[in-house]
């Protein structure tokens, strides 16, 4: 049958990027505790099509991240981004992948048990010329409490809901789970999916005593990925004020 795909292209414009993109697929991710995950997973695959080319196959990208798709751990990235590149003939592929992960959560005092879900995404990039940059972002929520609102009031403090965002550069294997326990102990307090009233109670008392500022929750992250020996991350937090009409908001970037 005539590809037209492989067929030339005279308008001179080459391509950084094309592929498929929101793709929803079944994965399988590492779990700590039970070994695997699974989780459905939204799926970006480009690679870069060169000025002469009039298009590429899409149907490979699908047929190569199927054979990955049980095994989609840290160390199998990239070498799917390359198999992707080699088989298209690519001098770069590039991927993206955003999954939901679940962590059971066990309540501070009672021990009552419920599911935590958080975001996470795997970003990497191939090239002939053997570069490989690998990232992973976890999105985190946390809780906050004001250190102002509780300096200037006779009783009480405003807190809030939040989210910490971390993306890495991926150096040595780490468990997701780690960093996200890490994460959360910078923060006011953890959430949970279930507290019952000891719990309330612990969780709201453990909050007052530990107030941060978005400020605050960024830089106790970034010195806890510090610690951990990463080359380049970025860490950004950002709360839904309860007693503004507008969100608090945190970045600061680490590089080697």
């Amino acid at each position: 049958m005539r590809d037209i795909q492989n067929e030339e292209d005279t308008r001179e414009v080459p391509l950084q990027k094309v592929g498929v993109k929101n793709v929803k697929y079944p994965v399988q991710v590492l779990d700590k505790d039970k070994k695997i995950q699974n989780t459905t997973a939204s799926v970006n695959l480009f690679v870069n099509l060169p000025h002469n080319f009039k298009g590429t196959h899409m149907s490979r990208f699908i047929e190569v991240f199927h054979k990955y798709h049980k095994d989609i751990s840290m160390n199998n990235y990239l070498d799917m981004l390359e198999e992707i590149r080699t088989k298209l003939d690519a001098q770069s592929a590039f991927g993206r992948i955003t999954f939901p992960y679940f962590i059971e959560k066990k309540a501070p005092v009672t021990g009552s048990s419920g599911i935590m879900q958080y975001i996470c995404t795997y970003e990497g990039e191939t090239s002939e010329s053997g570069e490989k940059k690998f990232f992973v972002s976890i999105k985190v929520p946390v809780a906050t409490l004001c250190p102002c609102s509780k300096a200037i009031s006779d009783y009480g403090a405003h807190n809030q809901r939040g989210t910490v965002k971390i993306k890495v550069l991926y150096k040595n294997f780490f468990w997701i789970e780690d960093l996200i326990s890490m994460i959360e102990e910078c923060a006011s307090t953890p959430l949970y999916s279930l507290l019952k009233r000891q719990d309330e109670k612990f969780v709201t008392e453990h909050a007052y005593d530990n107030p941060r500022f978005v400020e605050d929750l960024v830089r106790e992250v970034y010195l806890g990925l510090k610690k951990n020996g990463f080359d380049w991350f970025t860490v950004e937090a950002e709360t839904e004020e309860s007693i503004h009409n507008h969100n608090a908001y945190a970045c600061a970037e680490y590089s080697v």
